[in-house]
């Protein structure tokens, strides 16, 4: 047990500060603080000590020389059941500091300003509370060190129930959370300074760096995995802003694990449009998607783009909800999730009735999020580029005698962004911009073309065709022609390219090719 006489505070976050020094005097606690820490607990009738004025030193530097002394160190990092540090502190007249409240610069959030200035970033790289820190840490066994505002209450209630004494326990636990902290930390300004002042984040001629760190917060315990006998956990990246980790969500049950799977897929593909657009997803793969300028249309096209499979799935919307569509969406039976932009207070309202139904606002939805995408494996990591090229349509190739109509190829062009998002094989069929039809995950791609055709049943006549991939062979060529495809838009490249053109050139069926592969494992 470490009892608490004198505690050093110095915080850039003073969420809680104010209460937790005022229970820390009400002990008896003497309490040594720096700039504006120091203003904010005197404001509030807190007597405290100026650094500067305990170490005999001022600050100097414009602030960047404040605790770095040994009276602070010395007083952090002796040994007390060792007779030498105790004989030599005694003789520089250094005393004890039991408790270190200190939390870090705010990096990462200046980091994230627009044009943010690199003199800022630099004086934003903290050196005396890191310092601090880990003097305490190491010192653990004799100093209270705590570096996260959420732990104030427990240090606190340990306090009042122990005489002012904090266990061993207690001790450890904060001590090794400083160093995740202060490692987090410089890995930030790591990645940071490499990026914009080396301008480089991997060596000469690689696209990617020699090592990989990847540092992530936890957002919150799930209930379980994608099966329940799977324990789960949600994780933000540190330094991201954006993405489906920014989502807040206003009602309902707590997210699942295939929930926030399904939303990030859903957002993904909604983001692809610059109309209002809804998409409805069901296991990772879209099953409606419209675009269309009245948002009330494009609703009721995506849901009616496979009715059975929406059942259950999640909406995306890429425009604020009006109680309008939120009368739709309260219509469409059951649902899992709905997420937009924004909701106006009468669509939330009638939303809410519904208890299952998990509400979630994305301000920044339509933001693009620029980072690798990782696929696990057993026992390593692979990355690549995210998937973000887009069409350019003054490249697509007409390869067939036939040339889609203008409407066609905006048709095309919308199926193709959907296929993008589609497990491979991938099959999309559209008529306007919505899709009526999609198969996805099969081995064969003619497979996938048969599931479409079933989806769609009768709209498949007249519609027209996305494939993720090159045919292999005619024979989906064959089924697309029996059921009445007018236009088909492919990536090409197939040592069949020859005979696949003759047979959509046989059945009169317009085809492009785009050069680009969207392959999803």
């Amino acid at each position: 047990m470490v009892k608490v006489k004198r505690a050093l505070i110095s915080v850039s976050d003073k969420t809680g500060i104010v209460d937790f020094a005022k229970e820390l005097k009400k002990m008896g606690v003497e309490i040594l603080s720096t700039g504006g820490t120091a203003k904010a607990l005197r404001e509030n009738n807190i007597e405290v000590i100026d650094v500067s004025d305990y170490t005999g030193f001022p600050e100097m530097l414009d602030g960047r020389v404040k605790t770095l002394h040994p009276k602070i160190h010395g007083g952090l990092l002796a040994l007390r059941n060792n007779k030498e540090h105790m004989d030599t502190i005694a003789k520089h007249g250094i005393g004890l500091i039991d408790m270190v409240v200190v939390n870090l610069y705010p990096f990462e959030k200046v980091i994230q300003k627009p044009g943010v200035e690199i003199e800022e970033v630099i004086e934003n790289i903290d050196i005396g509370g890191p310092s601090m820190l880990r003097s305490a840490a190491k010192n653990h066994q004799s100093v209270a060190v705590i570096c996260d505002p959420q732990r104030y209450p427990q240090v606190l209630k340990e306090l009042k129930g122990n005489n002012n004494s904090i266990s061993k326990e207690t001790l450890q636990e904060l001590g090794i959370e400083v160093f995740r902290v202060t490692s987090n930390y410089d890995g930030v300004i790591n990645k940071y300074l490499k990026e914009h002042i080396l301008k480089q984040a991997a060596p000469a001629g690689e696209k990617f760096p020699k090592e990989l760190k990847l540092d992530f917060l936890k957002i919150q315990e799930l209930r379980y995995g994608e099966n329940p006998h799977q324990k789960a956990a949600f994780y933000r990246q540190t330094g991201t802003t954006l993405g489906i980790s920014a989502a807040k969500q206003l009602w309902g049950k707590e997210l699942s694990f295939n929930n926030i799977l399904d939303l990030n897929a859903a957002v993904n593909i909604v983001k692809e449009f610059e109309m209002p657009a809804v998409v409805f997803v069901k296991h990772n793969n879209p099953c409606g998607v419209s675009e269309n300028k009245d948002l009330l249309k494009a609703y009721k096209d995506a849901w009616a783009g496979d009715k059975l499979s929406a059942f259950g799935g999640i909406v995306a919307v890429n425009r604020k909800i009006d109680l309008a569509l939120a009368k739709l969406i309260a219509k469409s039976g059951f649902l899992e999730c709905v997420i937009c932009p924004a909701f106006e207070a009468a669509a939330l309202n009638l939303l809410k009735e519904k208890k299952n139904l998990r509400l979630l606002e994305l301000p920044q939805m339509l933001e693009k999020v620029e980072q690798p995408d990782f696929k696990r494996v057993s026992g390593g990591l692979l990355v690549q580029d995210d998937d973000t090229l887009t069409l350019d349509s003054q490249t697509l190739k007409v390869v067939t005698k036939k040339k889609p109509s203008a409407k066609e190829m905006e048709s095309l062009i919308f199926a193709w962004k959907v296929a993008k998002h589609v497990k491979s094989n991938a099959i999309i069929l559209a008529r306007g911009t919505k899709t009526v039809g999609i198969g996805a995950g099969q081995m064969s791609r003619v497979d996938s073309v048969f599931i479409s055709t079933k989806k769609a049943g009768k709209l498949s006549a007249g519609s027209v065709l996305a494939s993720d991939a090159f045919f292999p062979k005619e024979d989906a060529i064959q089924l697309a022609a029996k059921y009445k495809i007018k236009a088909i838009i492919q990536p090409g490249g197939s040592i069949a390219d020859d005979q696949i053109i003759k047979m959509a050139d046989k059945h009169k069926i317009a085809m492009v090719t785009t050069g680009i592969r969207h392959f999803r494992h």
